[in-house]
């Protein structure tokens, strides 16, 4: 069986890369395709050697650094690649991986990450952040994104089968592909961190510090309590206005390496979120230090954090993305600390490991190709949307 894996693009080491790398562990003879590789030499390590082949967006102008501006040639590039020659096809998508053409003869199975957030129901978030709301650009903007959401909602319709990571991804998939898909949540590689049960007097965040992620709202917050402390890691275009906003108890500390947000991590009081995230590894590896976490309540964190009102919790949620509900929420947990225990964070954390994940997404694929190879094509299976643990979540989420 030749297998085809077929990713957006290598910029950086991320969440979606884990999954590629999980992929190629799984399948190691298979060939990967991407968009652009601009992957850093100290990151490619993943790779174990290969060479990714790559569109022909690969060298246009500019696109090392500003590969984003290529995004209404994305749909074209995608289906550029030949991969006729391949039984099976599985694909690595949060923007137009999914799109990559085969035939009735090969298999299409696609991990998505999540629909095109900017094309589909966080457009006017994004569009805001850009400065895009008024004007030419503005409409212009808004007319490529309604040609986008058009290829994207078609070229569902080219894959066999859709996992998703997690239940909320699978309700953004189903609102915007009227296709059924199976939770299979991503992997994270627990081993690397070390439960610590002696805590510094400091909170913490990481991500990439773009508009959507709403450091912005962590740091005014901090603003209001001088006597407590913040640590900020991770760069992009909002560190120079973060730096504006932030007092002397905020600390930006931009990109780190792993070990040294590991380290940070490990010590850290909590951990801080502010944006609704599709699923949010970092939480669970806050977690897996024995670092509770405080997040808003929407998304994937509703699925890797267990809140006050369930036992063992391991962090508590804020209902509104404002100043006032996190400086609500910090000032609770300063109150019931005492009750999220490292012990327990550590062991919800346990839940996401990588075996898991090869585990289930092998068994997944494994399941449709038995059902294409036997004349049936693939199954629409959904087992996980039907876990128990999860309709709990969702009752929770409700209350």
């Amino acid at each position: 069986m030749r297998v085809a894996i077929v990713h957006d693009w290598l910029v950086t080491y991320a969440g979606s890369e884990r999954v590629v790398e999980q992929l190629l562990a799984m399948y190691p003879q298979a060939d990967l395709y991407c968009l652009f590789d601009f992957l850093p030499a100290a990151e490619r390590g993943f790779l174990g050697g290969r060479e990714p082949r790559t569109s022909f967006l690969q060298r246009a102008p500019l696109a090392r650094k500003k590969y984003g501006r290529y995004l209404p040639l994305m749909p074209l590039a995608v289906e550029q690649f030949d991969l006729t020659s391949y039984d099976l096809v599985i694909s690595s998508s949060h923007c137009v991986a999914k799109g990559a053409l085969t035939g009735p003869d090969q298999l299409h199975v696609s991990y998505i990450h999540s629909p095109m957030r900017y094309a589909w129901d966080l457009q006017h978030e994004y569009l805001r952040g850009a400065g895009l709301e008024r004007g030419l650009k503005g409409w212009l903007a808004r007319w490529m994104l309604h040609k986008l959401r058009l290829w994207d909602a078609r070229s569902a319709g080219g894959v066999d089968a859709l996992a998703v990571n997690s239940r909320f991804i699978a309700r953004r998939v189903e609102k915007a592909y009227r296709r059924p898909a199976t939770v299979i949540y991503p992997p994270v590689d627990i081993d690397r961190f070390s439960l610590r049960t002696e805590k510094d007097d400091y909170y913490i965040t990481a991500s990439r510090l773009v508009p959507y992620k709403r450091v912005d709202l962590l740091v005014q917050a901090f603003a209001e309590m001088p006597d407590k402390r913040l640590v900020v890691v991770g760069d992009g275009p909002e560190f120079t206005r973060l730096r504006s906003l932030s007092g002397p108890n905020v600390r930006l500390l931009g990109y780190q390496d792993p070990h040294v947000l590991r380290d940070y991590l490990e010590r850290a009081k909590a951990f801080l979120f502010a944006s609704q995230e599709d699923f949010g590894i970092v939480l669970v590896e806050a977690q897996a230090c024995g670092t509770p976490v405080i997040a808003y309540g929407r998304g994937g964190a509703l699925e890797t954090v267990r809140s006050a009102a369930e036992p063992r919790p391991t962090g508590m949620f804020f209902a509104e993305q404002t100043v006032g509900a996190i400086l609500q929420a910090i000032k609770t947990f300063e109150r019931e600390s005492e009750r999220y225990a490292p012990a327990a964070c550590r062991e919800n954390s346990e839940r996401f490991r990588v075996e898991r994940f090869t585990r289930e997404l092998g068994g997944f694929i494994d399941r449709q190709w038995d059902a294409f190879q036997s004349g049936r094509g693939a199954e629409p299976l959904r087992p996980a949307l039907d876990d128990p643990r999860l309709k709990a979540h969702d009752s929770r989420r409700a209350a």
